[in-house]
């Protein structure tokens, strides 16, 4: 690119083969198109490589590196380093935007300068691309900034839109939080500016196993807290940690059973039978003889939710 772009989006990739195509063409195919595709592949083992190659030689808005497995946190401050742009829109390699993402948050960023991050509503999908719900966030300051002090996920990550300055202004990503590096991040930005979300669905939000949420539920949880435990001594307060239970599934077969019902009610309420038929089944496996499950199955297999009159990407 021969100039500085309006928005560098950030990219890291690691054993992402199955979702990367979608994730890329996603920016790709965006209606606000002044923004630069940095791609740093963090030591794949599948073909992740050969489809960012792929489209990095269409498309010369994307720029892209290889290095030996560093981490996620290590590989986004690397990221941050190459970027140029003015704003900065976190994106995951599994995940899958709306076209007008870009464009939405850039309007909102350039009428509302006291804001220094953006996220958004999302939807969730499940590893297959299936539909099971839409998620709406708070969109004040004052929300935001509440349920992050708490513990809580009040902006999605892949959903954010940040400005270069305050990012690089609070130190980028805490390298040591390999798990819960994006609160940690929210909390420091909510002290150098405000943050926000749009009520606009801008993206798929994928939940897979293979996710890092879905693999240290866990360990996320208790980086969360030492996450607000720093941001309360920052701030000179006395905060209350409330999100102590994990919002993925464990390997403990209570946890996957309570998680299948989750996403299988989440699918019925939007009318997608099919898929809570699915995730009914899946509960049953787990926990034979719980009766839930089987009601879940039965409603899906014969009764109709209303339609939520939803926009799947």
């Amino acid at each position: 690119m021969t100039h500085a772009p309006t928005v560098s989006v950030l990219m890291p990739v690691y054993n992402c083969e199955k979702f990367l195509a979608k994730s890329v063409e996603s920016i790709l195919a965006q209606s606000f198109t002044d923004f630069e595709l940095l791609i740093i592949d963090d030591g794949s083992t599948d073909n992740s490589v050969a489809v960012v190659k792929r489209y990095a030689d269409c498309d010369s808005r994307i720029r892209w590196v290889t290095q030996p497995n560093a981490g996620v946190s290590t590989t986004r401050n690397r990221l941050l380093a190459m970027a140029t742009g003015e704003f900065i829109a976190v994106m995951d390699a599994d995940d899958i935007a709306v076209p007008d993402r870009f464009a939405l948050q850039v309007e909102f960023m350039r009428q509302h300068p006291n804001v220094v991050c953006v996220g958004g509503s999302h939807h969730l999908i499940d590893d297959d691309g299936r539909f099971l719900t839409t998620l709406y966030l708070p969109e004040s300051d004052a929300e935001v900034q509440h349920l992050a002090l708490a513990g809580h996920g009040s902006i999605c990550h892949p959903c954010a839109m940040i400005r270069r300055w305050a990012l690089l202004q609070v130190g980028g990503y805490d390298e040591v939080l390999k798990s819960a590096h994006d609160l940690d991040l929210w909390l420091k930005l909510g002290e150098v500016g405000q943050l926000a979300n749009l009520k606009d669905v801008i993206l798929s939000y994928r939940l897979h196993p293979l996710s890092l949420s879905g693999k240290n539920p866990y360990d996320q949880r208790k980086e969360a807290m030492i996450a607000c435990e720093r941001a309360w001594q920052r701030r000179g307060i006395e905060g209350k940690f409330e999100a102590t239970e994990p919002w993925r599934p464990t390997a403990d077969s209570g946890s996957r059973h309570q998680f299948m019902m989750q996403y299988g009610w989440w699918a019925f309420n939007s009318g997608e039978r099919k898929t809570a038929a699915i995730y009914a089944y899946r509960a049953i496996a787990t926990k034979p003889l719980a009766l839930n499950g089987w009601k879940l199955l039965l409603l899906a297999i014969f009764k109709s939710a209303p339609q939520t009159g939803r926009n799947p990407v």
